[in-house]
């Protein structure tokens, strides 16, 4: 297996780090104060996980957090990016704060920078507290100055230490998986209940920064979302025009009101009675200006007018999610937005990774599909800063193996193996060959 990243040299300032989110490794889903979620809630549905698993114990990170920071710093790596559960925090979403949840935090972060990690905030990754879902959720246009409160009670405790903070992690997933096809919490199926989720969660974005700023935030402010080059799968004109469709969806739908101001006509048209409620200012209010946007990638679209596309049946590698894999496409989106988005001071690479078999061979995950991936998603990065666009940071996901959303623990994303019976942790091959890469590009700086 050819490196490709061996003669790669990234700028000795580049952030290097890996992800996690707080439902998916922390455990402890009743303790200390922490109220349910509505990941919590969605796991108890019958069949909505595929190996009716939960969140309740997970990696049991809440209790092995100083471990799991040994483990991050052992890789080399300068950044972690993490996710606060904000019903450990507020266990109502509104009200009183729960001290013994801030206090975790309060250590995690101390922790962080006692090792040297720059500490990378997210504060919805996607686990809102039930309470507020009660009480129509993102549907609900209060639970904006909820989440806008939720903000700066986090920026009051935690700001003054973190490297940066993220608003919201991929709200089309909340959106589309979560309020369209109901496959993700809180499993609801309405498109046009999802539209106005969609620009509810870009609103508090932008009065989460506003408000953020007014009050003195010193870290870097953005959001993340899940990016794709967007392909038609024949050249006839039904796939290019469904192709483009699906391009505004995923991608425009977003981009466009967070950095122009506007939501794209073609999709406002195509959606008639279904487009969202707005009220006189909602779209001055979610243009502000980006410190940063996270782009997490996995896999380009393709689209056919006819049928879903199948990479497999295509001849394509895929990983154990079916996702193709395409590191070309990672450029490729790279270099558009940059070219389309040029609002958009740094562009960070904030999720990036698959899902693998891993094989022990020898004592060893010698998961080499995996290390492969970074290899060439890594390479891909590196050939769009070459050509001029402003990509600062890559990430990892995951850390650990963790609990995969509708597909519990039966899909293993990290670069750390996780027995789930004795939570013992065992870095992967993956992670073996990051250390190295790491310890190569510090010492080429």
């Amino acid at each position: 297996m050819t490196d490709p990243t061996t003669a790669l040299h990234f700028p000795p300032d580049f952030v290097w780090g890996v992800s996690t989110s707080a439902f998916q490794i922390e455990g402890a889903a009743d303790v200390d104060g922490k109220g349910p979620s509505i990941w919590d809630s969605f796991c108890r549905q019958p069949g909505a996980i595929a190996d009716a698993s939960d969140g309740r114990v997970a990696c049991e990170h809440y209790q092995r957090w100083a471990d799991d920071l040994d483990l991050i710093q052992s890789l080399g790596v300068n950044a972690y990016r993490f996710s606060v559960s904000w019903p450990r925090v507020q266990a109502t979403g509104q009200g009183a704060w729960n001290e013994a949840g801030l206090a975790f935090y309060d250590r995690l972060v101390d922790g962080m920078l006692a090792r040297g990690l720059q500490p990378h905030l997210t504060l919805n990754h996607w686990d809102l507290p039930q309470a507020l879902q009660d009480r129509g959720g993102w549907a609900n246009r209060e639970t904006v100055d909820h989440f806008v409160e939720y903000a700066l009670g986090i920026q009051r405790r935690l700001g003054d230490r973190l490297a940066s903070l993220c608003t919201h992690n991929e709200p089309w997933v909340v959106a589309v998986l979560g309020h369209q096809n109901g496959v993700f919490a809180p499993g609801l199926k309405d498109e046009a209940l999802a539209l106005q989720v969609s620009h509810h969660l870009l609103l508090s974005h932008g009065r989460a920064l506003k408000a953020l700023r007014a009050a003195g935030a010193k870290e870097k402010l953005g959001i993340v979302l899940n990016l794709a080059p967007t392909h038609p799968a024949t050249p006839s004109a039904a796939d290019k025009a469904r192709a483009v469709l699906e391009d505004g969806r995923l991608l425009r739908w977003y981009m466009d009101p967070l950095c122009q101001g506007r939501y794209p006509v073609d999709l406002w048209l195509d959606l008639g009675g279904k487009a969202p409620k707005m009220h006189d200012g909602d779209l001055a209010e979610i243009r502000q200006p980006l410190d940063f946007l996270g782009v997490n990638y996995y896999s380009r679209s393709v689209q056919s007018a006819d049928k879903p596309w199948d990479p497999k049946a295509a001849g394509k590698e895929v990983s154990e999610m079916g996702w193709e894999v395409y590191p070309e496409g990672l450029t490729e989106l790279l270099l558009r937005l940059h070219r389309d988005y040029p609002q958009v001071p740094s562009l960070w690479v904030t999720e990036n990774g698959g899902a693998f078999p891993d094989p022990w061979i020898d004592g060893r995950v010698q998961d080499e599909a995996r290390t492969r991936y970074l290899q060439r998603h890594i390479a891909a990065v590196h050939a769009a800063k070459l050509e001029g666009v402003p990509v600062d940071a890559y990430m990892v996901w995951s850390l650990l193996d963790n609990f995969e959303w509708s597909s519990g623990y039966a899909k293993r994303f990290g670069i750390v193996h996780v027995d789930y019976e004795t939570q013992q942790r065992t870095p992967k091959d993956s992670a073996r060959w990051y250390r190295q890469f790491l310890a190569a590009q510090s010492k080429g700086a």
